[in-house]
């Protein structure tokens, strides 16, 4: 083992630190913590020492003392959704990169530089997390909801007892929405003999950043997410591009419209830091930074009920101070996900405000931390005309203290029966942050069936002939054959029934389309990342939903469920040219195929 001449050191990485080449790169955002994994994720290795240049070949005859040239770099690459477990998921050998040369002289620029991008590794880590319908959050933030990606088997049922135990603890995938990435690096050194030895000194880990499975379009969205990550007491938006939203200078018209009975509107967010601190302790300090999703709805007379929802609070992560009060750690680097449907606003009965009276007082030697009480109040009311929603972090500043981290997002009542004679279609998809968006489409709503078949031909049956009886000119029995002796209608002869041309198998697909609203142009900018997306869904009430409701209400608190759909074509219709207002036709076909016999 040997050690490498010179000094090595982190060169371009995603995460920019002092000594990072990106220092003159986009400075503002060198801080972004959340990125894309279907983004460039370069890490480089800067390899420095006396008179060596890009051009200059490792060399056997450098090895001195145990120490010699760099010929590769070799970067482990590993991943991790607690930043405490950590999992290896790859290893990547890199050589030097090319030379570059100075276009005027030819000189070339000292060192040498190993340069690797991880992005379509770690974006194989990721996939989507669904929620179940009905319930406020996940249960838990490592494993997330329902998760993609990774195809568990399903033949563990328990452990202990002989028949098993109905919760399996192994068919549990992680959290499929984000992950945390680290990279280090080691390297293979050239000894006095010119073999490759492995080097006895490892570049510890970079930065660990966090990735999610979002994609940035290259004419027009942006590749930092700043304005998506919740730091100390500053957030601007939830993971989704729906104009549904206020902040700042910007007010924006849209209203989603969300329909009364609606159980699963989703806003997810990611908080990397949190910033708490004791509660009344050493300091007696009141800096505890609780968090709440703030729902505001609104009547034609104006504001009507104030409300907080708090179900992903479950899955802060917490410590307990020296005063014994457990609040929320500074640092999370955790993606939350909260259910703002009204149909579970109204009936969950997860809801919450804010208790002034609560908070703790100097020289105090208990506490009601974190300041709730529970709601009892009217909620959504039959005057609700719509409601916003945003996060708030309380009792950071002053024990009375409410700021708003994200902007206001905006979300119309629509009371339409849904009994009407054309239905709806209520989808699903991941969308383009890497989380779950949803819309409800309901016109001219059509379904139907598209069926193929395969075909074999074989020799047909014989016309002529047929198993005769003995039986003689006139009909008679003259020596009968045991009607016994016969074991099948169609023993012998006249096979009429049977082919020709047969169909061995067939193919159906349920197919449906339907159409949105008229909608304006960012709205159906927004509304086209549904066809895009790799990951669909439709609710949908079925006996087998109903049944998992039934049996298990707390996993399945809904007779609806996520059914996979695919979309076949979407096209867009024109339907006021003068004010921009056009509609989505969505064609799909369910993934499931419709179940057919084989012949």
């Amino acid at each position: 083992m040997a050690n490498y001449l010179g000094i090595v050191s982190w060169g371009i990485v995603p995460l920019n630190w002092s000594n990072s080449n990106l220092g003159t790169m986009s400075w503002d955002y060198r801080a972004n913590y959340l990125k894309s994994a279907n983004d460039q994720l370069r890490y480089q290795v800067q390899w420095m020492k006396g008179g060596l240049n890009e051009g200059v070949e490792p060399s056997k005859l450098n090895y001195t003392g145990g120490e010699g040239d760099i010929l590769n770099a070799i970067f482990k690459v590993e991943i991790s959704v607690d930043g405490t477990n950590w999992t290896t998921i790859g290893t990547i050998k890199k050589s030097r990169d090319v030379a570059n040369k100075r276009y005027a002289t030819g000189a070339q620029p000292s060192g040498h530089r190993f340069t690797i991008d991880i992005s379509q590794l770690v974006s194989d880590q990721l996939s989507y997390s669904l929620c179940p319908i009905n319930k406020g959050t996940w249960q838990s933030n490592y494993y997330g909801g329902m998760n993609g990606g990774l195809t568990m088997q399903d033949n563990v049922i328990g452990a202990s007892a002989a028949l098993g135990n109905p919760i399996s603890n192994y068919n549990v995938s992680e959290n499929g929405t984000f992950r945390r990435i680290r990279v280090s690096a080691s390297f293979d050194i050239i000894d006095s003999d010119g073999d490759i030895t492995g080097g006895g000194y490892t570049l510890s880990s970079s930065p660990s950043i966090t990735v999610i499975n979002s994609v940035n379009q290259f004419e027009r969205d942006s590749v930092y997410y700043n304005e998506y990550t919740v730091d100390y007491y500053t957030g601007y938006e939830f993971l989704t591009r729906c104009p549904n939203w206020s902040g700042g200078s910007v007010t924006q018209d849209f209203k989603k419209p969300v329909r009364i009975d609606e159980q699963a509107e989703w806003l997810q967010f990611f908080i990397r830091r949190n910033y708490s601190d004791e509660i009344r302790g050493v300091g007696l300090d009141d800096v505890v930074g609780a968090d709440a999703i703030k729902i505001v709805t609104y009547s034609s007379s104006g504001v009507e009920n104030t409300f907080y929802l708090r179900d992903f609070e479950d899955n802060l992560l917490t410590y307990v101070t020296d005063s014994g009060y457990t609040i929320p750690s500074d640092n999370q680097t955790q993606m939350f996900i909260q259910n703002i449907s009204p149909d579970y606003i109204i009936n969950s009965g997860n809801v919450w405000y804010k208790d002034n009276s609560r908070v703790p007082t100097a020289g105090a030697t208990t506490s009601n931390y974190p300041y709730w009480n529970s709601y009892t109040s009217d909620t959504i009311t039959s005057n609700t005309l719509y409601y916003t929603a945003e996060l708030v972090k309380i009792g950071m500043w002053s024990p009375n203290s409410e700021k708003t981290i994200t902007k206001i997002y905006k979300y119309a009542i629509d009371r339409e029966s849904e009994n009407i004679p054309y239905g709806f279609v209520r989808f699903h998809w991941l969308n383009s942050m890497g989380a779950i968006d949803s819309y409800t489409a309901k016109r001219d709503v059509v379904e139907g069936l598209t069926i193929s078949r395969s075909v074999v031909e074989r020799k047909s049956a014989d016309r002529t002939w047929y198993q005769a009886n003995s039986r003689n000119a006139n009909g008679e029995e003259s020596n009968p054959i045991d009607t016994s002796l016969y074991v099948s209608d169609t023993m012998r002869g006249g096979n009429l029934y049977k082919g020709g041309r047969e169909v061995s198998n067939v193919n159906a697909d349920r197919v449906q389309s339907v159409y949105t609203e008229p909608l304006n142009k960012s709205v159906a900018k927004w509304l086209e990342e549904m066809p895009l997306s790799p990951n669909v869904w439709i609710e949908m009430d079925t006996d087998a939903t109903a049944r998992g409701n039934s049996s298990n209400p707390y996993l399945r608190p809904s007779t609806k469920e996520y059914i996979p759909v695919i979309i076949t074509n979407s096209d867009i219709e024109t339907v006021n040219q003068e004010n921009g207002l056009v509609r989505f036709n969505i064609e799909y076909t369910l993934a499931h195929k419709v179940q057919t016999q084989r012949n």
